[in-house]
């Protein structure tokens, strides 16, 4: 009997020892992304591409709306803010200084892709021509084709992410954001006209052209599982997609669809296929943001 009270006094002081330790938990990371920027492509004067009924304009600022709700209601402590919210023009230099100035932390940009008619041949003419002057001027004829167009066939998704020539560029914008002056991610410069703060800009440009291109195929990815055709994670350096260059900070431009193929021009108008576009957009946000936040 004395030996059982003897181990019952050890185990309820142990327990006792147990219960008044404090365990150590482990710090709580601050989230890297705190502000996400929606940009609905075109807007106002440049309604963009066209389709039978709809353009571009119309569908980008719809989709752009709807994602901005999704992730407002499940991203509550991340702000995100719309470079537009109504049928207005900003060209792409306004909307990469919006971006900026909102301190930005990704850059999502909404489009919808169009492809010209296609063309083919189904004949031939003979055309009149002239050569020489005067008594010595003579007729002659040459055949050219004879064309037919139609819809363009093409369809599916795409995103793209600036092109890896163009990180120079990107680098230009990082090196004057006071965000990456001090930070100590990539190395600590403190002189930001140094020749070593350069090298710094282009680290930070790598590292945003790999996370924008992991974003661009988590989202390509949500497509596929949705039934969309995927043309890929695509690279584009024009200045239709500048914007991506010009924003210092990980940067995608999605293609919906194809607004002039018929089919796809409905099912981008649709709700279920406007419902299933941002949806997919949000779940690959959402998984990115998990990664680079490290949860």
């Amino acid at each position: 009997m004395a030996k059982s009270l003897h181990a019952f006094s050890l185990v309820f002081a142990l327990g006792l020892i147990l219960g008044s330790m404090v365990v150590a938990q482990p710090p709580v990371r601050p989230p890297k992304i705190k502000t996400i920027i929606i940009d609905a492509g075109h807007g106002g004067t440049d309604p963009g591409a066209r389709g039978e009924y709809s353009t571009e304009a119309q569908i980008t600022l719809q989709i752009a709306q709807r994602l901005d709700t999704l992730l407002r209601n499940e991203l509550t402590e991340t702000r995100i803010v719309m470079t537009r919210n109504t049928d207005v023009y900003h060209s792409v230099t306004e909307k990469a200084n919006f971006a900026n100035r909102e301190n930005g932390d990704l850059f999502v940009c909404v489009h919808v892709n169009a492809a010209p008619p296609k063309k083919t041949v189904t004949g031939y003419k003979s055309v009149p021509y002239y050569k020489g002057k005067g008594s010595k001027r003579k007729k002659y004829y040459r055949k050219v084709p004879i064309y037919a167009t139609s819809p363009n066939p093409a369809h599916g998704t795409s995103t793209y992410v600036w092109a890896a020539d163009r990180s120079d560029e990107k680098a230009k914008g990082i090196i004057e954001d006071e965000r990456y002056e001090s930070s100590a991610e990539v190395m600590d410069i403190p002189d930001v006209n140094s020749p070593e703060a350069l090298i710094k800009a282009r680290l930070w440009s790598q590292k945003f052209f790999k996370n924008s291109v992991r974003l661009a195929s988590m989202i390509e990815d949500e497509f596929v599982a949705v039934g969309r055709k995927s043309m890929g994670v695509l690279q584009r350096n024009h200045m239709g997609i500048w914007v991506l260059q010009a924003t210092n900070m990980p940067a995608v431009l999605i293609e919906t669809g194809f607004i002039t193929d018929k089919d796809e021009e409905a099912y981008l108008n649709s709700e279920i296929g406007q419902v299933e576009l941002t949806r997919s957009i949000a779940n690959a946000v959402l998984k990115y943001k998990a990664m680079v936040d490290g949860k």
